[in-house]
């Protein structure tokens, strides 16, 4: 099987993750602090992630300079796009809590575009990074992997619960998941398409772009739904999950 291909599928399986949590979100009547839980333990698994699989091998690929341009970058581009999407209803789509959803539906009732375009920015740079992983011809990055499929779970998650929140149909909420997913497997397999023969500083740099983006995607999305749920828990939590990634990555 060719290796793009290959990349694909393993990015559709981490995207899938985002369905599965979307159907646990709309279905499973889930309170507020087990979804924030449930999320800051996700964004702990990326933090490892990032951390360990991400920034340290494009360190040793390309050395300080593209790592450390990349990183900026990719949180540059992130915060803007963010930022452009925020004033347009996409904001708070990570949270679940009714109110918050409530509210920003009657600010921007016709915000679905809004939304799915903030879900592809969230997921492309994890999937991505997936597809840069084959390229050292040693396999998938297994535990980038897991540790994408884990996050991608509360994402989905708290997402569709403040969709549903939103008054969103469930016909909808399901497609654009789907769709994400999808995307996800393009992602993964134009992540390895587009930078097969690339110089290894140039490998390091996309690394480090998809890190810095994750890292401002965590910070903005996912650690204000976590810290809003759990409080003073937030941080223990994902903690277990960072250590739970990072045990991982030794184990694998």
């Amino acid at each position: 099987m060719p290796i793009a291909i290959q990349a694909g599928l393993w990015g559709l399986l981490s995207g899938s993750a985002l369905l599965l949590g979307a159907m646990i979100g709309w279905f499973v009547p889930l309170s507020r602090r087990i979804i924030a839980a449930i999320m800051a333990f996700g964004a702990g698994v990326l933090i490892s992630a990032l951390s360990f699989e991400l920034i340290d091998e494009a360190w040793r690929q390309g050395g300080f300079a593209p790592v450390a341009g990349g990183f900026l970058a990719g949180a540059l581009v992130y915060t803007l796009a963010n930022y452009w999407l925020s004033h347009r209803g996409a904001r708070h789509r990570k949270r679940s809590h009714e109110k918050t959803r409530g509210e920003q539906a009657e600010k921007h009732p016709d915000n679905g575009a809004a939304l799915a375009m903030g879900a592809l920015l969230d997921g492309i740079p994890e999937s991505i990074v997936i597809g840069v992983s084959l390229l050292q011809g040693a396999g998938v990055g297994l535990v980038a992997v897991i540790a994408v499929f884990l996050s991608n779970i509360p994402e989905g998650l708290s997402s569709a619960a403040g969709m549903k929140a939103e008054g969103k149909k469930a016909v909808g909420v399901f497609a654009l998941w789907a769709a994400i997913a999808l995307a996800s497997g393009a992602s993964a397999a134009i992540g390895y398409l587009a930078f097969d023969g690339v110089a290894p500083e140039g490998v390091a740099f996309v690394q480090a772009v998809a890190a810095g983006a994750i890292l401002a995607m965590i910070v903005d999305t996912m650690v204000p739904e976590a810290f809003e749920g759990t409080h003073d828990f937030a941080g223990l939590i994902a903690v277990s999950g960072f250590l739970s990634a990072f045990a991982l990555s030794r184990i694998a």
